[in-house]
Protein backbone atom coordinates (compact mmCIF):
# COMPACT_ATOMS: atom_id res chain seq x y z
CA UNK A 1 0.00 0.00 0.00
CA UNK A 2 1.11 3.39 -0.99
CA UNK A 3 2.42 5.74 2.16
CA UNK A 4 1.86 9.01 0.51
CA UNK A 5 3.16 12.12 1.55
CA UNK A 6 1.28 14.38 3.86
CA UNK A 7 1.58 17.78 5.43
CA UNK A 8 -0.56 19.85 7.60
CA UNK A 9 -1.72 23.21 8.61
CA UNK A 10 -3.23 24.30 11.72
CA UNK A 11 -5.77 27.46 11.57
CA UNK A 12 -5.10 29.00 14.94
CA UNK A 13 -8.93 30.72 15.28
CA UNK A 14 -10.27 27.64 14.40
CA UNK A 15 -8.63 24.96 15.76
CA UNK A 16 -8.67 23.63 12.31
CA UNK A 17 -6.24 21.13 10.34
CA UNK A 18 -6.27 21.18 6.72
CA UNK A 19 -4.11 18.67 4.89
CA UNK A 20 -2.19 18.49 2.02
CA UNK A 21 -1.36 14.71 0.48
CA UNK A 22 0.47 14.22 -2.29
CA UNK A 23 2.13 10.62 -4.46
CA UNK A 24 5.95 11.43 -4.63
CA UNK A 25 6.47 9.84 -7.93
CA UNK A 26 4.18 11.47 -9.68
CA UNK A 27 3.89 15.10 -7.53
CA UNK A 28 -0.40 15.00 -8.21
CA UNK A 29 -1.97 16.08 -4.54
CA UNK A 30 -5.06 15.98 -2.99
CA UNK A 31 -5.68 19.17 -0.46
CA UNK A 32 -8.63 18.09 2.55
CA UNK A 33 -10.46 20.84 4.30
CA UNK A 34 -9.31 23.72 3.56
CA UNK A 35 -9.55 26.88 6.15
CA UNK A 36 -10.40 30.99 4.95
CA UNK A 37 -9.74 33.24 7.40
CA UNK A 38 -13.07 35.06 8.55
CA UNK A 39 -13.01 37.83 11.51
CA UNK A 40 -16.68 37.59 13.35
CA UNK A 41 -16.08 41.12 14.67
CA UNK A 42 -15.35 42.97 11.71
CA UNK A 43 -17.09 40.78 9.41
CA UNK A 44 -13.82 40.61 7.07
CA UNK A 45 -12.71 37.30 5.45
CA UNK A 46 -8.61 36.76 4.37
CA UNK A 47 -6.70 34.29 2.87
CA UNK A 48 -3.49 34.12 5.19
CA UNK A 49 -4.05 30.76 5.59
CA UNK A 50 -5.02 29.22 1.59
CA UNK A 51 -2.07 31.81 0.85
CA UNK A 52 0.00 29.64 2.89
CA UNK A 53 -1.23 26.49 1.15
CA UNK A 54 -0.66 27.39 -1.70
CA UNK A 55 2.57 29.06 -1.62
CA UNK A 56 3.96 24.97 -0.21
CA UNK A 57 2.08 23.81 -3.22
CA UNK A 58 3.87 25.55 -5.74
CA UNK A 59 7.43 25.32 -3.54
CA UNK A 60 6.98 21.42 -3.77
CA UNK A 61 6.17 21.71 -7.68
CA UNK A 62 2.72 19.64 -7.39
CA UNK A 63 -0.31 19.58 -9.35
CA UNK A 64 -3.69 19.89 -6.95
CA UNK A 65 -6.29 17.38 -8.62
CA UNK A 66 -8.43 17.59 -5.76
CA UNK A 67 -10.33 19.26 -2.89
CA UNK A 68 -11.82 17.25 -1.28
CA UNK A 69 -14.59 18.50 1.55
CA UNK A 70 -15.20 15.86 4.45
CA UNK A 71 -18.62 17.42 5.59
CA UNK A 72 -20.36 20.70 5.77
CA UNK A 73 -18.20 22.24 8.15
CA UNK A 74 -19.77 24.53 11.50
CA UNK A 75 -16.57 26.02 13.06
CA UNK A 76 -14.95 27.72 9.58
CA UNK A 77 -15.29 28.68 6.02
CA UNK A 78 -14.52 26.78 3.76
CA UNK A 79 -11.28 28.05 1.86
CA UNK A 80 -12.27 25.68 -1.08
CA UNK A 81 -12.98 28.69 -3.86
CA UNK A 82 -9.45 30.41 -3.25
CA UNK A 83 -7.41 27.20 -3.50
CA UNK A 84 -9.28 26.39 -6.54
CA UNK A 85 -8.87 30.03 -8.91
CA UNK A 86 -5.31 29.52 -7.71
CA UNK A 87 -4.83 26.00 -8.53
CA UNK A 88 -7.65 24.43 -10.05
CA UNK A 89 -8.54 20.50 -8.49
CA UNK A 90 -11.65 18.80 -8.34
CA UNK A 91 -14.07 20.15 -5.63
CA UNK A 92 -15.53 17.20 -3.99
CA UNK A 93 -17.47 16.26 -1.17
CA UNK A 94 -20.31 13.28 -0.18
CA UNK A 95 -23.45 12.55 -2.17
CA UNK A 96 -25.71 13.17 1.43
CA UNK A 97 -24.97 16.96 1.20
CA UNK A 98 -28.71 17.83 -0.29
CA UNK A 99 -29.98 16.58 2.64
CA UNK A 100 -27.51 18.98 4.58
CA UNK A 101 -28.42 21.90 2.47
CA UNK A 102 -32.01 21.32 2.60
CA UNK A 103 -32.03 21.63 6.28
CA UNK A 104 -30.07 24.95 6.20
CA UNK A 105 -30.97 26.56 3.15
CA UNK A 106 -34.80 27.75 4.49
CA UNK A 107 -32.76 28.76 7.76
CA UNK A 108 -30.89 31.06 6.09
CA UNK A 109 -33.57 32.44 3.29
CA UNK A 110 -31.39 31.48 0.68
CA UNK A 111 -32.63 32.71 -2.79
CA UNK A 112 -35.80 30.51 -3.79
CA UNK A 113 -33.86 29.42 -7.08
CA UNK A 114 -31.19 28.18 -4.94
CA UNK A 115 -30.63 24.22 -5.61
CA UNK A 116 -30.35 21.99 -3.21
CA UNK A 117 -28.60 19.55 -5.07
CA UNK A 118 -25.38 19.39 -4.57
CA UNK A 119 -24.53 20.86 -7.64
CA UNK A 120 -22.10 23.79 -6.43
CA UNK A 121 -19.34 21.13 -5.65
CA UNK A 122 -17.78 19.56 -8.94
CA UNK A 123 -17.58 15.87 -7.94
CA UNK A 124 -20.12 14.28 -5.21
CA UNK A 125 -18.70 10.50 -3.67
CA UNK A 126 -20.64 7.50 -3.20
CA UNK A 127 -20.02 5.44 -0.19
CA UNK A 128 -16.46 3.23 -1.01
CA UNK A 129 -16.19 5.16 -4.60
CA UNK A 130 -12.60 4.70 -5.47
CA UNK A 131 -10.77 7.19 -7.09
CA UNK A 132 -7.27 7.88 -8.07
CA UNK A 133 -4.26 11.07 -6.80
CA UNK A 134 -0.85 10.10 -9.07
CA UNK A 135 -0.22 6.52 -8.38
CA UNK A 136 -2.16 6.25 -5.38
CA UNK A 137 -5.67 4.67 -4.93
CA UNK A 138 -8.03 6.60 -2.67
CA UNK A 139 -11.31 5.23 -1.22
CA UNK A 140 -14.21 7.68 -0.50
CA UNK A 141 -15.96 6.51 3.13
CA UNK A 142 -19.49 7.53 4.25
CA UNK A 143 -19.05 8.14 8.12
CA UNK A 144 -22.31 9.64 9.06
CA UNK A 145 -23.33 10.56 12.30
CA UNK A 146 -21.77 14.10 13.30
CA UNK A 147 -23.80 15.08 10.37
CA UNK A 148 -25.51 13.19 7.72
CA UNK A 149 -23.01 13.35 4.82
CA UNK A 150 -19.89 13.32 6.78
CA UNK A 151 -17.00 11.58 4.62
CA UNK A 152 -13.88 10.20 5.05
CA UNK A 153 -10.92 9.95 2.56
CA UNK A 154 -8.56 6.94 2.30
CA UNK A 155 -5.35 7.81 0.62
CA UNK A 156 -3.32 4.68 0.37
CA UNK A 157 -2.60 4.30 4.19
CA UNK A 158 -3.52 7.62 5.22
CA UNK A 159 -6.93 8.10 6.66
CA UNK A 160 -8.86 11.42 6.81
CA UNK A 161 -11.84 11.51 8.84
CA UNK A 162 -13.20 15.19 9.08
CA UNK A 163 -14.69 15.65 12.62
CA UNK A 164 -15.70 12.06 13.19
CA UNK A 165 -12.89 11.38 15.71
CA UNK A 166 -10.81 13.29 17.55
CA UNK A 167 -7.64 12.52 19.46
CA UNK A 168 -7.65 9.52 21.48
CA UNK A 169 -7.46 11.96 24.64
CA UNK A 170 -10.43 13.85 23.62
CA UNK A 171 -13.00 11.72 22.05
CA UNK A 172 -15.66 11.74 18.90
CA UNK A 173 -17.87 14.71 17.46
CA UNK A 174 -20.64 15.94 18.94
CA UNK A 175 -24.07 14.16 17.35
CA UNK A 176 -26.66 17.36 17.77
CA UNK A 177 -26.18 19.05 14.96
CA UNK A 178 -29.71 18.92 12.67
CA UNK A 179 -29.46 15.14 11.07
CA UNK A 180 -27.11 14.03 13.60
CA UNK A 181 -27.09 11.14 15.27
CA UNK A 182 -25.41 9.09 18.08
CA UNK A 183 -26.03 5.87 17.36
CA UNK A 184 -25.01 6.43 13.65
CA UNK A 185 -21.68 7.76 14.31
CA UNK A 186 -20.86 4.57 16.41
CA UNK A 187 -21.29 2.56 13.14
CA UNK A 188 -19.71 4.64 11.09
CA UNK A 189 -16.35 4.66 13.87
CA UNK A 190 -16.77 0.82 13.93
CA UNK A 191 -16.52 0.98 10.10
CA UNK A 192 -13.29 2.75 10.35
CA UNK A 193 -12.14 0.68 13.33
CA UNK A 194 -12.23 -2.39 11.03
CA UNK A 195 -9.13 -0.57 9.31
CA UNK A 196 -5.33 -2.29 9.47
CA UNK A 197 -4.45 -0.70 13.19
CA UNK A 198 -1.41 0.57 11.36
CA UNK A 199 -3.33 3.06 9.52
CA UNK A 200 -2.55 6.73 9.72
CA UNK A 201 -5.09 8.93 10.93
CA UNK A 202 -5.32 12.82 10.46
CA UNK A 203 -7.92 14.48 12.35
CA UNK A 204 -9.17 17.97 11.38
CA UNK A 205 -9.58 19.51 14.66
CA UNK A 206 -7.50 19.00 17.93
CA UNK A 207 -8.12 21.81 21.45
CA UNK A 208 -5.07 20.40 23.09
CA UNK A 209 -6.49 18.01 25.65
CA UNK A 210 -5.70 19.38 29.40
CA UNK A 211 -3.51 16.47 29.93
CA UNK A 212 -0.87 17.22 27.48
CA UNK A 213 1.11 20.40 26.09
CA UNK A 214 0.32 20.84 22.45
CA UNK A 215 -1.81 20.22 19.61
CA UNK A 216 -1.61 17.27 17.95
CA UNK A 217 -3.94 16.26 14.84
CA UNK A 218 -2.09 12.64 13.88
CA UNK A 219 -2.78 8.77 15.49
CA UNK A 220 -3.61 5.46 14.28
CA UNK A 221 -6.49 3.42 14.02
CA UNK A 222 -4.85 0.86 16.31
CA UNK A 223 -4.36 3.41 18.99
CA UNK A 224 -7.76 4.60 18.59
CA UNK A 225 -9.19 0.92 19.27
CA UNK A 226 -6.64 1.04 22.60
CA UNK A 227 -7.42 4.45 24.29
CA UNK A 228 -10.08 6.43 22.96
CA UNK A 229 -11.64 7.98 25.42
CA UNK A 230 -15.06 7.84 24.01
CA UNK A 231 -15.35 4.93 21.77
CA UNK A 232 -12.66 2.12 21.76
CA UNK A 233 -12.85 -1.97 21.75
CA UNK A 234 -15.13 -3.15 24.53
CA UNK A 235 -17.49 0.61 24.60
CA UNK A 236 -21.17 -0.41 24.05
CA UNK A 237 -23.30 1.15 21.35
CA UNK A 238 -25.91 2.31 24.00
CA UNK A 239 -23.15 3.19 26.55
CA UNK A 240 -21.25 5.65 23.96
CA UNK A 241 -25.03 6.92 22.95
CA UNK A 242 -25.64 7.59 26.57
CA UNK A 243 -21.92 9.49 27.14
CA UNK A 244 -23.00 11.58 23.57
CA UNK A 245 -26.21 12.46 24.63
CA UNK A 246 -25.26 13.74 28.11
CA UNK A 247 -22.15 15.87 26.91
CA UNK A 248 -23.81 17.41 23.73
CA UNK A 249 -26.67 18.64 25.85
CA UNK A 250 -24.43 20.75 27.41
CA UNK A 251 -22.32 22.09 24.58
CA UNK A 252 -22.60 25.35 22.74
CA UNK A 253 -22.90 25.90 19.41
CA UNK A 254 -19.53 26.88 17.70
CA UNK A 255 -18.70 30.64 17.60
CA UNK A 256 -18.32 30.33 13.78
CA UNK A 257 -21.72 28.37 13.36
CA UNK A 258 -23.72 30.93 11.17
CA UNK A 259 -21.56 32.04 9.09
CA UNK A 260 -19.87 28.88 8.23
CA UNK A 261 -22.94 27.09 7.30
CA UNK A 262 -24.25 29.42 4.80
CA UNK A 263 -21.15 29.41 3.51
CA UNK A 264 -20.26 26.08 3.10
CA UNK A 265 -23.29 24.76 1.77
CA UNK A 266 -22.90 26.74 -1.23
CA UNK A 267 -19.30 24.84 -1.39
CA UNK A 268 -17.18 27.93 0.09
CA UNK A 269 -18.90 30.39 -2.25
CA UNK A 270 -19.73 33.99 -0.50
CA UNK A 271 -23.52 35.06 -0.39
CA UNK A 272 -24.32 36.78 -3.83
CA UNK A 273 -23.36 40.21 -4.37
CA UNK A 274 -26.45 43.19 -4.54
CA UNK A 275 -26.67 45.80 -7.01
CA UNK A 276 -23.85 47.87 -5.03
CA UNK A 277 -21.56 44.83 -5.15
CA UNK A 278 -22.17 44.31 -0.93
CA UNK A 279 -22.43 40.62 0.24
CA UNK A 280 -24.24 39.89 3.45
CA UNK A 281 -24.35 36.72 5.89
CA UNK A 282 -27.47 36.33 7.57
CA UNK A 283 -28.00 35.76 11.48
CA UNK A 284 -31.82 34.20 12.10
CA UNK A 285 -32.65 34.82 15.63
CA UNK A 286 -34.16 32.48 18.16
CA UNK A 287 -33.73 29.75 15.87
CA UNK A 288 -30.36 27.54 16.66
Amino acid sequence: MHAPEVESFFHNDTYTVSHLVWDRETRRAALVDPVMDYCPHSGRTGRDATDRVIERIRALDLTLDWILETHIHADHLSGAQLIKAELGGTLSIGEHVPQVQRIFAPLFGFEPDFPCDGSQFDRLFDDDERFRIGNMEARAIWTPGHTPACMSYLIGDALFVGDTLFMPDFGSARCDFPGGDAATLYQSIRKLYDLPGETRMFLCHDYESPDRDGFVWQTTVGEQRRSNIHIRDGISESDFVAMRTERDATLNAPRLLLPSVQVNIRAGHLPPADGEGRRFLKIPLDTI
